[in-house]
């Protein structure tokens, strides 16, 4: 038996030497390369926080005492170590989750997987803990990258007043988010991180201490003056410790023992207390590190030998955003581009590369993103927001309030859009055009594909009275869909927008093709069809409601929340327009869908061809 197959749940560490947890921290790398490379996953992270995530459960009781992780991409050392190493449907239908899931053990507690929270819920669980009296103790295990984000520091100002609390911050510092970290924490941490000159001067004042004929109390009080001068000076952990958090490091991240020590005294110190480690995210495998690491952040399936994907997509949805971005900035100088810690996988790195004074990285900050924007568009720019989907949720009250109110010419960029697969309920980017619905003055566009992509981009920079929105999926983009004729700015995808349908059927978005099959299969069930595709559907176009007014029916199939979505909008502009078409609504449950491939998720939901014909010629 290997050391890694003694591991059925924490306490198993407590009985293993140093050399055999040196062989588990090996093993577990080993296994996650193996693992991770033939599902997909979040690897470079959790490469990095092996002995961290050992040390953790080895000073704590978990699940008595509370592991919270940022995040949580970086929890597969953690779900090992309590018990759940079967791997092989890791991110995949009924298997582990890629992030931490109540439902799978009582050893995980947040599972939302959005930045920056960690702190808020670990002084939230402590408070409860003090207040029931429950000796238990909470950590929070949160990324230098995170740290950026707005909330971790509206936690920190709260845990600040709280002395007695038993929560301790693990900041796991590996310089990067997704990508490199950026702003003035990270050139904090970098101080913390390298300068070792104050040791120097403490050495010095010993030597002084020691040949200076002060004596007793005074020579005491002079030289820890004088330490006290020299750290602040040159390792300035003051503006944690002046915040009132104990403030332990910077410890070696991938030394167990320091790892362990540190761990112990900020457990007993009986308050909040910061420990600062040092790792490296990819350690262990050299694909991983150094240049190379963002692109190891998260990985598709890949030859563990070489590092390679084992499959080549083609172009990306993403892809044909990023080059019209890039032709775009050539032609417009006010084009500028801001980003939330996600320059790559939004696709804006080759923007930055072509214009490195027009991109901005906020860090994990959409909200700030947000309102920065409506200032670049204030001082006459036109911003590009390019984030995911799921993370609009975040900066709705700045898009609501410092965007639209202000009739900021913006334009949010929303990559992921829909089902997104693998990462899960909190990453389907399934709420943007329900939270967008509401906004006044928004307009939102779904390209269907790559080529409406490029063309809805270049109209959104050209409006400049408001906010615009244009979303797109995950994935490889699918082959042009080519209009069979225009009515009115609708582009009709399938029929004759001249004779009037017993079936409108509204596509919205990436939905296209589920559209086109839906009116075939309702055609050879002798029903007269027409497609439309708006391509801009938010708000409503009036041209599709004074073609809803001919049909017999409409139905709108959208790849976002049925509740509140473009369906919502389309029923309430035909009810406005005393429009008395019955109006069938196909998209998302408004449920939390878990992790599945996005065939798989919308087979579940019902949202593909056969379920819809059936429910339509159920109603005739």
């Amino acid at each position: 038996m290997t050391d890694l197959e003694r591991i059925s749940g924490p306490r198993d560490l407590d009985e293993m030497t140093p050399e055999e947890l040196d062989t588990l921290a090996a093993d577990i790398r080993a296994f996650l390369v193996r693992e991770v490379s033939r599902t997909g996953g979040h690897l470079g992270p959790n490469l990095g926080v092996v002995e961290l995530t050992m040390a953790l459960h080895r000073v704590f009781d978990s699940p008595s005492d509370t592991l919270v992780f940022d995040t949580g991409h970086q929890s597969y050392v953690h779900k090992i170590l309590t018990g759940r190493s079967d791997f092989s449907a890791l991110r995949v239908k009924d298997g582990l989750s890629g992030y931490p899931s109540r439902a799978e053990s009582p050893h995980d507690v947040v599972e939302n997987s959005h930045a920056s929270t960690s702190l808020s819920w670990a002084e939230g669980i402590a408070s409860g803990y003090r207040l029931r009296g429950e000796d238990r103790h909470v950590v929070a295990v949160i990324g230098d990258g995170a740290l950026t984000g707005g909330m971790a520091w509206e936690a920190l100002n709260n845990i600040a007043s709280e002395k007695d609390l038993p929560l301790v911050i693990v900041v796991n510092d590996n310089e990067r988010s997704y990508a490199p970290t950026i702003g003035g924490l990270a050139d904090h941490l970098a101080m913390l991180r390298t300068n070792r000159q104050y040791e120097q001067v403490l050495d010095w004042g010993k030597d002084k201490l020691t040949r200076t004929p002060v004596v007793g109390r005074t020579a005491y009080q002079a030289f820890h003056s004088m330490k006290k001068g020299a750290k602040d000076f040159w390792a300035p952990q003051g503006m944690f410790e002046d915040l009132g958090i104990k403030y332990l490091g910077p410890v070696d991240g991938h030394d167990l023992g320091a790892l362990e020590q540190a761990l112990r005294r900020a457990k007993a110190f009986g308050g909040p207390v910061l420990v600062h480690c040092i790792t490296q995210k990819g350690r262990g495998y050299d694909h991983a590190v150094d240049d190379v690491a963002d692109q190891f952040h998260a990985v598709g399936k890949i030859n563990p030998e070489t590092g390679l994907p084992l499959e080549i997509a083609g172009r990306s949805w993403t892809d044909e955003f990023s080059d019209e971005m890039v032709a775009l900035g050539a032609e417009r100088e006010d084009v500028v581009a801001i980003t939330a810690a996600m320059m790559m996988p939004v696709g804006l790195q080759p923007f930055a590369d072509a214009y490195p004074h027009r991109i901005f990285d906020v860090g994990i900050a959409e909200q700030h993103a947000t309102t920065m924007a409506a200032g670049l568009a204030y001082a006459g720019l036109h911003p590009v927001v390019a984030i995911y989907a799921t993370f609009l949720n975040r900066a709705f009250d700045q898009l609501l309030m410092d965007c639209a109110m202000h009739r900021a010419g913006v334009t949010f960029v929303l990559d992921r859009s829909g089902v997104t697969g693998p990462d899960g309920a909190s990453h389907h980017g399934m709420w943007d055009m329900s939270l967008a619905a509401i906004v006044p003055g928004l307009r939102l566009a779904a390209p269907r594909d790559g080529q409406q992509i490029r063309r809805a981009v270049r109209e959104a920079v050209d409006l400049t009275d408001g906010p615009t929105v244009v979303r797109f999926p995950k994935g490889s983009v699918a082959d042009p869909i080519e209009a069979v004729a225009t009515h009115e700015g609708l582009d009709v995808l399938l029929g004759d927008p001249d004779v009037d349908p017993d079936v409108l059927v509204v596509s919205v978005g990436a939905m296209a093709g589920t559209s086109t099959t839906v009116a075939e299969k309702l055609a050879a069930e002798g029903l007269t069809t027409l497609v439309v595709d708006p391509r801009w559907v938010l708000p409503v176009p009036e041209a599709l409601v004074a073609l809803a007014a001919r049909s017999g029916r409409v139905a709108v199939l959208e790849d976002n929340s049925v509740a509140g979505g473009v369906g919502s909008e389309v029923a309430r502009a035909l009810q406005d327009g005393g429009v008395g078409v019955p109006a069938h609504r196909f998209g998302l449950p408004k449920e939390f869908i878990q992790h599945a491939s996005r065939g798989q998720v919308l087979e579940a939901v019902g949202l593909t061809p056969e379920p819809i014909v059936e429910e339509l010629l159920r109603s005739r």
